[in-house]
């Protein structure tokens, strides 16, 4: 294992990234924050939440609450509007329909497929760009697998018809193997590049024990989206090498960074602050990945 637990501090190089303040202004830079970073503030007020993640600095916002075709209990263009509000846009939502035992076995879409016309109409609505889904059980057989492919791939071409794009974002347990294949390997080699993007959690591939820039160089182009975490706030742990993956996104092919904070040592609006002037402050941190769209 190459140098996976890095610890990105300022000693490193002149242009690593450091926890350190700075006393100057931090730069304004496009990321946005995955908005289960604040669920327990969503529960109490929405409008004050997302407002908090507007005053930290976020430019743009992930979604994790579609149900029944609304968001966070708002309607899409009512979500649409708080978000702007806020100073942010809408970029992507955690959004995704798990496969019944029977239309695994069937290889049957027809009902899950249906669901998901509603979901892309709900999400076209509300702004999104991205529709990514979160989690997966380990199929118990590479068969299984090539049926949720093929079904990724089915709803990544539904997605891009109406002017989406769809990926998965992993967890740790992509990376053990079935079958003697690994989880994630089958699922980049077996999806369609134009049809199926990869949303990298790059703490969760470190707690998977692999290297996030290898998994770059070998499947370059397919991480649109990163999901920058830690185990609490970025940089505090030292155990993701955040140098090394900014240093490689344009291989990578990434587009947005999405920040989030699934533990914390802070106030959750505190934690999100200090987690994005970390990526503020850091200069191997572009301003904007965007250009390449």
């Amino acid at each position: 294992m190459k140098k996976i637990f890095l610890l990105c501090a300022a000693t490193l190089s002149l242009a690593a990234c450091t926890t350190a303040p700075v006393a100057q202004q931090l730069p304004k830079k496009d990321i946005a924050l995955q908005l289960y970073s604040l669920r327990e503030d969503f529960k109490n007020d929405f409008d004050a939440a997302i407002k908090k993640a507007g005053e930290a600095g976020y430019t743009a916002v992930e979604a994790a609450s579609y149900e029944s075709g609304k968001f966070y209990g708002k309607a899409p263009a009512e979500f649409k509007t708080a978000v702007e509000a806020a100073g942010m846009k809408v970029l992507s939502s955690h959004t995704t329909k798990l496969l019944s035992e029977q239309e695994l076995r069937a290889k049957d879409f027809a009902a899950p497929l249906a669901w998901w016309d509603e979901a892309i109409e709900a999400h076209l609505a509300a702004g999104m760009k991205y529709i990514v889904a979160p989690w997966m059980d380990v199929p118990k057989t590479l068969a299984d697998l090539q049926t949720y492919c093929d079904y990724y791939n089915a709803i990544g071409k539904k997605c891009k018809e109406k002017g989406l794009l769809f990926g998965y974002h992993n967890h740790a347990h992509e990376f053990t193997k079935i079958e003697g294949v690994v989880m994630y390997d089958y699922m980049l080699e077996h999806t369609n590049p134009e049809w199926v993007f990869f949303q990298m959690d790059v703490y969760w591939t470190v707690m998977g024990r692999q290297s996030p820039v290898e998994y770059f160089q070998k499947y370059s182009g397919r991480f649109t989206l990163l999901h920058i975490k830690d185990h609490k706030e970025l940089g505090q742990s030292g155990m993701v090498g955040f140098d090394a993956i900014f240093k490689n996104t344009d291989t990578a092919g990434t587009k947005f960074l999405i920040v989030e904070v699934e533990q914390y040592n802070h106030a959750p609006a505190e934690s999100i602050k200090i987690s994005l002037d970390y990526l503020l402050n850091c200069p191997l941190v572009k301003e904007s990945y965007t250009g390449k769209e």
